[in-house]
Protein backbone atom coordinates (compact mmCIF):
# COMPACT_ATOMS: atom_id res chain seq x y z
CA UNK A 1 0.00 0.00 0.00
CA UNK A 2 1.43 3.27 -1.12
CA UNK A 3 1.11 5.91 1.88
CA UNK A 4 0.71 9.20 -0.38
CA UNK A 5 -1.89 7.62 -2.76
CA UNK A 6 -4.08 6.75 0.02
CA UNK A 7 -3.61 9.93 1.61
CA UNK A 8 -4.56 11.67 -1.66
CA UNK A 9 -7.54 10.04 -1.97
CA UNK A 10 -8.65 10.54 2.19
CA UNK A 11 -7.75 14.48 0.99
CA UNK A 12 -10.14 14.38 -1.87
CA UNK A 13 -12.99 12.70 -0.35
CA UNK A 14 -12.35 15.32 2.79
CA UNK A 15 -12.57 18.13 -0.02
CA UNK A 16 -15.71 16.95 -1.42
CA UNK A 17 -17.28 16.37 1.55
CA UNK A 18 -16.21 19.91 2.90
CA UNK A 19 -17.76 21.21 -0.49
CA UNK A 20 -21.16 19.20 0.00
CA UNK A 21 -21.14 20.99 3.50
CA UNK A 22 -20.88 24.20 2.60
CA UNK A 23 -23.12 24.15 -0.22
CA UNK A 24 -25.65 22.03 0.58
CA UNK A 25 -29.42 23.37 1.27
CA UNK A 26 -31.14 19.95 2.10
CA UNK A 27 -30.46 18.57 5.34
CA UNK A 28 -29.78 15.16 4.03
CA UNK A 29 -27.12 15.68 1.93
CA UNK A 30 -25.44 17.56 4.27
CA UNK A 31 -25.67 14.49 6.51
CA UNK A 32 -24.12 12.92 3.72
CA UNK A 33 -21.28 14.90 3.53
CA UNK A 34 -20.90 14.56 7.09
CA UNK A 35 -20.16 11.17 6.93
CA UNK A 36 -18.13 11.66 3.66
CA UNK A 37 -15.37 13.96 5.72
CA UNK A 38 -15.66 11.49 8.93
CA UNK A 39 -14.83 8.73 6.39
CA UNK A 40 -11.71 10.37 4.73
CA UNK A 41 -10.42 10.40 8.82
CA UNK A 42 -11.13 6.92 9.22
CA UNK A 43 -9.31 6.42 6.46
CA UNK A 44 -6.27 8.36 7.21
CA UNK A 45 -6.85 6.58 11.17
CA UNK A 46 -6.03 3.22 9.58
CA UNK A 47 -3.21 4.48 6.78
CA UNK A 48 -0.97 6.29 9.63
CA UNK A 49 -1.61 2.86 11.99
CA UNK A 50 -0.66 0.57 9.57
CA UNK A 51 2.46 2.63 8.14
CA UNK A 52 4.11 3.81 12.02
CA UNK A 53 3.32 0.63 13.57
CA UNK A 54 1.30 -1.92 11.99
CA UNK A 55 1.21 -4.51 14.97
CA UNK A 56 -0.72 -2.06 17.38
CA UNK A 57 -4.38 -1.71 16.36
CA UNK A 58 -4.70 2.13 17.76
CA UNK A 59 -6.34 3.86 14.40
CA UNK A 60 -8.28 1.08 13.42
CA UNK A 61 -9.96 1.08 16.99
CA UNK A 62 -10.13 4.56 17.03
CA UNK A 63 -11.94 4.26 13.43
CA UNK A 64 -14.84 2.05 15.20
CA UNK A 65 -15.12 4.69 17.82
CA UNK A 66 -15.63 7.41 15.07
CA UNK A 67 -17.89 5.37 12.95
CA UNK A 68 -20.24 4.38 16.05
CA UNK A 69 -20.98 8.31 16.94
CA UNK A 70 -21.32 8.97 13.48
CA UNK A 71 -24.41 6.60 13.68
CA UNK A 72 -25.67 7.97 16.30
CA UNK A 73 -25.20 11.72 15.54
CA UNK A 74 -26.89 10.45 12.00
CA UNK A 75 -29.94 8.69 13.66
CA UNK A 76 -30.15 11.53 15.97
CA UNK A 77 -30.22 13.92 13.06
CA UNK A 78 -32.78 11.79 11.44
CA UNK A 79 -35.07 11.43 14.11
CA UNK A 80 -35.27 15.25 14.91
CA UNK A 81 -38.61 16.19 12.58
CA UNK A 82 -40.71 13.07 13.68
CA UNK A 83 -40.69 15.36 17.59
CA UNK A 84 -43.12 17.66 17.12
CA UNK A 85 -45.56 15.38 15.10
CA UNK A 86 -44.97 12.87 18.28
CA UNK A 87 -45.68 15.96 20.67
CA UNK A 88 -49.11 16.86 19.05
CA UNK A 89 -49.89 12.63 19.17
CA UNK A 90 -49.04 12.65 22.93
CA UNK A 91 -51.43 15.76 23.80
CA UNK A 92 -53.88 14.55 21.55
CA UNK A 93 -54.56 10.61 21.92
CA UNK A 94 -52.80 9.59 24.32
CA UNK A 95 -48.45 8.40 24.77
CA UNK A 96 -49.31 4.72 22.54
CA UNK A 97 -50.20 6.86 19.12
CA UNK A 98 -48.33 5.50 15.94
CA UNK A 99 -47.27 8.11 13.50
CA UNK A 100 -48.98 7.67 10.37
CA UNK A 101 -47.63 9.43 7.21
CA UNK A 102 -51.13 11.43 6.39
CA UNK A 103 -50.84 13.33 9.61
CA UNK A 104 -46.89 14.14 9.24
CA UNK A 105 -47.66 15.59 5.92
CA UNK A 106 -49.92 17.41 7.29
CA UNK A 107 -47.89 18.85 10.13
CA UNK A 108 -47.70 22.14 8.48
CA UNK A 109 -50.75 23.69 9.70
CA UNK A 110 -50.47 21.79 13.17
CA UNK A 111 -50.52 24.49 16.01
CA UNK A 112 -48.65 22.53 18.55
CA UNK A 113 -49.68 23.59 22.29
CA UNK A 114 -47.31 24.58 24.41
CA UNK A 115 -46.71 23.65 28.19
Amino acid sequence: MILEHVLVLSAYLFSIGIYGLITSRNMVRALMCLELILNAVNINFVTFSDFFDSRQLKGDIFSIFVIAIAAAEAAKTITDPYKPLHEHLRYQKGINQTISIIKFSNLNNIQLRRK
